[in-house]
């Protein structure tokens, strides 16, 4: 029986769904651009965000089928982007030292870096765990 990898955490995906009206959970499963109209909109109005309490697992799995696991956890990349995104520490947990200083000293370069990353974290944490897999 071949068992797939669990990058995603429903547990996590529910949490952020309390803040799912500004589009939390679905940025965290990979949908940014659902994501960005369930922040401008509230969740489609807080519709969208009642329906999703229902989709969750499904955006789970298919999550866990589109990013590859590895060293780097996703759930405690997000989480410190959620909580500490404009300090930079989610790009230090992913070995981004660098950026991360700079996140830090220019509160996430000002705000943008932080929206660039809601965007495509779970695409550079992927990419990090295929790098470091073969490394």
């Amino acid at each position: 029986m071949i068992t797939r990898p669990d990058t995603h955490s429903k547990l996590l995906g529910y949490l952020l769904w309390i803040f799912g009206f500004l589009g939390s959970h679905r940025f965290y499963y990979g949908k940014p651009i659902t994501g960005t109209i369930w922040f401008f909109t509230f969740g489609f109005f807080l519709i969208g965000w009642i329906i999703d309490f229902f989709l969750i697992p499904s955006m789970d799995e298919q999550a866990d089928h589109r990013f590859r696991e590895g060293e780097i956890n996703y759930s405690v990349g997000w989480l410190l982007l959620t909580f500490t995104g404009v300090f930079g520490l989610h790009r230090m947990y992913m070995g981004k030292w660098i950026t991360g200083v700079i996140y830090l000293l220019t509160g996430g370069l000002f705000l943008i870096g932080l929206l660039y990353d809601f965007w495509t974290l779970n695409d550079q944490i992927s990419e990090r765990n295929r790098d470091v897999k073969f490394n």
